[in-house]
This record gives C-alpha cells, sequence and structure tokens, in this order.
C-alpha cells in the first residue's frame, strides 16, 4: 500500500503535468543551490523548477497519459513544468546550459507530443511568441495596404494618360503621331 506522501506527491506531480503545456526534464547534478535559483529565475514567471523523485514522477507522467518520457527518468532528474510560452523557457535553459555545463537537458514534452533535447534547443531559438503575432499582424496590414494601392495606381495610370492624351490634342495635335506611333520609331 502507497504511504499517503508519496500519493499526494504523485497526485501533485499529476495535476502540473495535465495543467503544464510543456515539461522540460533536465539533470541537475554539480550545480549548487544558488544556480539552480539562477536557473529558477532566468525560466520565467510563466514556469515552475522542481526536483523530483524518478519513481514518483515516472508514475505521475504515465497517470498524465505521458508515456514518451519513461526511459529519461534516470539519475537525478529535474522537471521544468512550462504554463505560460514554452520558447521562452526553453531559452531560459539552454542559455542556462550554455553558462554551466552540468545542467543536461534530457528531453521533454510540448502539447502532448514527446520532445529530444536537440529539439528543445530548436525550440529556443524560436522568436517569443509575441513577436512573432506582431510580425503575423505585420504581414497581414501591408498585404491588403499593398492591394489597395496597386489598384488606386491602376485607374489613376489610366487618368493621367487619358488626360496626357487629351492635352496633346488640344495643343494642336491633329499632325503629332499618336502614342503607339511615337513610341514604335
Amino acid at each position: 500500500m502507497a504511504r499517503p506522501d508519496k500519493a499526494d506527491a504523485v497526485a501533485e506531480l499529476t495535476d502540473k503535468f495535465r495543467s503544464s503545456n510543456a515539461a522540460v526534464l533536465t539533470e541537475y547534478r554539480g550545480l549548487t543551490v544558488a544556480q539552480l535559483k539562477q536557473l529558477r529565475r532566468s525560466l520565467g514567471e510563466n514556469a515552475q523548477y522542481a526536483v523530483v523523485k524518478n519513481t514518483l514522477t515516472k508514475i505521475a507522467a504515465n497517470e498524465a497519459g505521458i508515456t514518451s518520457l519513461d526511459d529519461q527518468f534516470n539519475g537525478p532528474t529535474a522537471v521544468a513544468f512550462v504554463t505560460g510560452d514554452p520558447v521562452e523557457s526553453a531559452k531560459g535553459l539552454r542559455d542556462f546550459a550554455k553558462e554551466n555545463p552540468n545542467l543536461i537537458i534530457k528531453g521533454g514534452v510540448l502539447d502532448g507530443k514527446a520532445l529530444t533535447a536537440d529539439e528543445i534547443k530548436k525550440l529556443a531559438d524560436l522568436e517569443s511568441r509575441e513577436v512573432l503575432l506582431a510580425k503575423l499582424a505585420g504581414a497581414m496590414k501591408a498585404k491588403p495596404s499593398q492591394a489597395a494601392a496597386l489598384f488606386q495606381a491602376l485607374p489613376s495610370k489610366l487618368v493621367r494618360t487619358v488626360d496626357a492624351l487629351r492635352d496633346k490634342v488640344e495643343q494642336g495635335g491633329a499632325g503629332t503621331p499618336a502614342p503607339a506611333e511615337a513610341d514604335a520609331e
């Protein structure tokens, strides 16, 4: 029979897996308490970094429907539970791992899909959600304005051409060649 404290820990971890957008497993062997504090700050406000017991976390992940991480629960493990933008947290982990080679990114899960350590590093190379949305909004705004400018340019060019021909005819254009004949010469 499971002890109540272990059952509570599994239930809490299961809730964290279910409520988070992403979870990243890391090995933290050799990091000091001060470095772990710095890592927690670098992850941002939308992530919680927790040192966990492998057996309990594996049970919790399985209860949450995540079985793809089973082989990564070995050695000292900590999990970054991300509830906001996963790109921000992935950047924090990547940057911290560059400065502190003792932090090893094992892998993770994003919206139920398993990620390798390399895929998490690629995720960190993406721009933040806000920047991508701003670029999308700019592109969507630019396309209609470009189309409007194009549609406006065609009639105005036609009007300018008709005005030029009218001016030419009014200035005694009886003996002057037509624009097509002028271009041919």
